[in-house]
């Protein structure tokens, strides 16, 4: 353990033996500070892991900064008897990704699930969607997961290398939006099916440094969903299970951070209230080959009889 590692243990507040699901690992959160962020934080750190908080303190279209919200859950770990540290760096730079790995490391000595979550929205129409806006939310979600993720890699593949191989998690958030599309989100729904893309890869890549790699697409009632939702979203009357809820979702992500979740990598859960499902993604559907080249009448008239053969595409996210 780094000196620096030895003086958080010693500066934390008085704790229980650690127990649960997660006790001795060291997880990062990004976007931490509210909503998913904070509820995955805090189920962590219930489950006995050491938590990095990963906030900017933007506003829900990206806008501003304050360290407050990290702080804020940093404290509330600490006060529940856990150990936790704030990071408000932007994963979406070099340095930003690269200081968020060395945090861990530094503070912990070590680093065992990386969950990418931050995110904002800047919603609107194709034709009213301006390259800044596009820009912006590809930067922060889709280059926002790839940093950290490269990072968090690049420490695993060094471990393993040494001999000090590891049983690594990474759990990246996609979205409806990305596996179905949704109207007024052309930017949100391509990062998020990006991210889908990007899961797979690194899925396949990092399996021999004993990182396990998935994604989740979760729905819950958070600062960026209030406004697209605002009527299936809504708080339920008082003793009623809240489906919308953000903690919802979290014991999916903690279960899969963790080394319960051996032998499962690449794959996609879309987790909402108290649903889990397992996407299937795109897949081979009804096939023609006639061995030589098509004309245009021919390819569109073989096309039309597969499609006829095919299931329905599902609407869009969001729809009725």
């Amino acid at each position: 353990m780094t000196e620096k590692a030895e003086k958080a243990e010693k500066a934390k507040p008085a704790e229980t033996a650690e127990t649960g699901m997660c006790a001795g690992r060291v997880a990062i959160v990004t976007g931490a500070g509210r909503g998913l962020g904070r509820a995955h934080a805090l189920a962590f750190a219930a489950e006995g892991a050491k938590v990095v908080v990963n906030d900017l303190g933007v506003g829900p279209d990206g806008g501003g900064s304050s360290g407050g919200p990290a702080e804020e859950v940093v404290a509330e770990i600490r006060a529940a008897g856990g150990s936790a540290v704030a990071h408000g760096g932007d994963i979406a730079t070099g340095a930003g990704a690269a200081s968020l790995i060395a945090c861990a490391v530094d503070t912990y000595g070590r680093l065992d699930t990386l969950v990418n979550n931050a995110g904002f929205l800047r919603d609107r129409m194709l034709v009213n969607l301006d390259e800044d806006d596009w820009d912006a939310v590809m930067r922060v979600h889709l280059k926002g997961h790839f940093l950290p993720l490269r990072e968090a890699a690049a420490w695993w593949r060094s471990e393993a290398k040494a001999g000090r191989g590891a049983a690594a998690r990474v759990v990246n958030t996609s979205s409806g939006a990305g596996l179905l599309g949704s109207v007024g989100q052309g930017n949100y729904s391509a990062a998020k099916a990006g991210i889908v893309g990007l899961t797979l890869v690194a899925a396949a890549e990092m399996g021999r440094y004993g990182v396990q790699v998935n994604a989740i697409a979760p729905a819950a009632r958070t600062r960026m969903t209030e406004r697209t939702f605002a009527e299936t979203m809504a708080a339920p009357a008082a003793g009623t299970f809240d489906a919308m809820a953000p903690e919802n979702v979290s014991p999916l992500v903690v279960w899969l951070g963790s080394t319960a979740s051996a032998g499962v990598t690449g794959r996609v859960f879309e987790t909402e209230g108290g649903r889990i499902t397992v996407m299937q993604g795109w897949h081979r559907g009804p096939t023609a080959d006639r061995g030589s080249r098509w004309t245009p009448a021919e390819a569109g008239e073989a096309t039309l009889k597969l499609l006829a053969d095919a299931e329905p595409p599902l609407p869009v996210y969001g729809a009725r």
